[in-house]
């Protein structure tokens, strides 16, 4: 006995070969609907339409179709179950074998600037999910397909099996129809939160798999990267180098955020942007400068601390150049991100054929979303991203020693940086050039310590920056030993006047911002 197949997709890209296949090659009876069965018809191949299968029409513009006893039963019936054989023979229904259904394009409708509500709400499919969730359900007697790409396989399976399709493969195809199925849920209810602006309760979201990593932080821990395509890193094309580790897309998100605190862009998109590189390591900056070029920037960048950045991760805000990769290839660098490169940076940088470079446009990055997910035991944690502008008109110096025009522009550089340092963080630096920085330390002052060791003879006449206020007026009175000239910091302590006093008593300027800037 002939099997049959229901076809209604929106999807049509190969149905036809994929139809002509069943019919000829299988002898299935093609039952479809809609713009589909038209489409079959128009290729040659005989259809039955769903309205002649039931008896009943197509209704209510083509909302009500696939909606019927003869449909769902087709699709529901075990085979072997009695009961279900002769329910299915009392009523005259045929059993359905295979279900080709993908929805109503929702997801595509609503990316469109202009879609109004109407619009959006009639790409709301129906009767679509119901028979894929039917067809799933009695996996073990039903195939569903759910996608074009997985026409050519279910042949191939098909042709493999004598006509037969193995229960581990069906299995497959459940799993697979209803990923999609809650994919498309998760659409429209985000959708419906956007548009009613709803303080949901519940977080609702789908990142699809984009690539299994290597390993985790450790060779011991599996890892898998998910992403949304085209954007933030779902969009960036790696051009060349090794696969992608845990640790190297860590260390490019820091790299990246970094970097574009001071603008980010091609440099024909943006040719007054100030050049700017980073060299990041452990997901902490141990390199940052600002240069005329972005060979100038990159250089200093190194310099800064080329015993960290050995192994790092370097981000630049504009087109790597021929000039840069000479930098980059005295190195040894595990990725570079970048807005652009030029060719002979590629032709360089091929001969580090373990490098790995990676473009990331402004567009791409405008496209990820404002908000951090982070996993802690049984739950995540949702906040917006640490992107507040800076502001220098909120900041006061309650000092008596004010900070000259210098001081003011290495205040606002470190500033830019101690924000993107693990917590607690102290950033050194001065003429657009970071000279040490102390992260993820239990206090404050040590924190002080390793940056001002860094630093050594050149913290002299620098700026020392810290992403939470002073407790105690330890760290002024460590700075002012170093020569460090101005300090900047959130201000907030209860013991604020005690740190005032110290700078007063030191002839350092202070100046309070308002604000923290917590990374952990």
């Amino acid at each position: 006995m002939a099997s049959t197949a229901l076809l209604s997709v929106s999807d049509k890209e190969g149905l036809i070969p994929f139809a002509k296949s069943l019919i000829e090659v299988y002898d299935f009876k093609i039952l479809s609907s809609g713009g589909t069965a038209k489409l079959l018809e128009e290729a040659g191949l005989t259809v039955t339409k769903v309205s002649d299968f039931t008896g009943f029409p197509e209704i209510l513009d083509g909302r009500v179709k696939t909606l019927h006893p003869y449909i769902h039963g087709g699709i529901l019936a075990k085979r072997n179950n009695p009961t279900h054989t002769k329910e299915m023979e009392q009523h005259g229904i045929e059993n359905i074998d295979l279900v080709v259904v993908n929805l109503y394009p929702f997801k595509e409708t609503v990316k469109e600037p202009n879609v109004n509500w109407d619009q959006a709400i009639e790409n709301i499919d129906i009767g679509g999910p119901a028979m894929i969730r039917s067809a799933a359900k009695n996996h073990a007697h039903v195939s569903i397909l759910t996608k074009s790409n997985q026409y050519s396989e279910f042949l191939e399976i098909l042709n493999k099996n004598k006509g037969n399709i193995p229960l581990q493969y069906k299995q497959k195809l459940c799993l697979e129809a209803f990923e999609h199925t809650a994919s498309y849920d998760i659409a429209i209810s985000k959708w419906f939160g956007l548009k009613l602006k709803s303080k949901s309760t519940t977080l609702v979201e789908e990142i699809p798999l984009r690539q299994t990593l290597r390993y985790g932080e450790n060779p011991h821990q599996a890892a898998k990267w998910y992403s949304h395509e085209g954007q933030g890193w779902g969009g960036a094309v790696q051009l060349q180098g090794k696969e992608l580790s845990t640790n190297n897309l860590l260390d490019l998100e820091a790299a990246l955020s970094t970097v574009s605190e001071f603008g980010y862009g091609k440099d024909g998109s943006n040719p007054a942007l100030q050049s700017a590189a980073v060299v990041i390591k452990h997901t902490n900056p141990c390199g940052v400068a600002i240069g005329e070029t972005i060979e100038q920037a990159l250089n200093k960048a190194l310099d800064a601390d080329r015993i960290s950045s050995f192994g790092g991760i370097i981000a630049v805000n504009k087109t790597l150049n021929e000039a840069s990769a000479i930098h980059i290839k005295s190195q040894f660098i595990e990725c570079v991100v970048a807005p652009d490169f030029e060719d002979e940076a590629l032709k360089l940088l091929k001969e580090k054929q373990n490098l790995r470079l990676l473009k990331i446009t402004p567009k791409q990055i405008e496209k990820a979303s404002i908000f951090q997910i982070r996993s802690i035991s049984g739950g995540l944690l949702v906040q917006e991203l640490d992107k507040h502008n800076i502001d220098t008109m909120e900041w006061n110096v309650p000092t008596k020693q004010q900070p000259t025009l210098q001081l003011e522009e290495d205040l606002a550089f470190a500033w830019r940086i101690v924000r993107h340092v693990r917590s607690n963080a102290i950033v050194i630096a001065k003429c657009g050039q970071s000279l040490g920085i102390g992260a993820g330390q239990m206090n404050r002052v040590g924190s002080a310590e390793i940056a001002i060791n860094s630093a050594r003879e050149k913290s002299n006449g620098a700026v020392l920056a810290s992403d939470g206020f002073f407790p105690f007026d330890d760290t002024v009175r460590l700075a002012a030993k170093h020569g460090i000239k101005a300090i900047i910091q959130p201000g907030g302590s209860l013991r604020d006047k005690d740190s005032i006093a110290a700078c007063d008593e030191l002839n350092i300027s202070m100046t309070f911002t308002g604000k923290r800037h917590f990374l952990h």
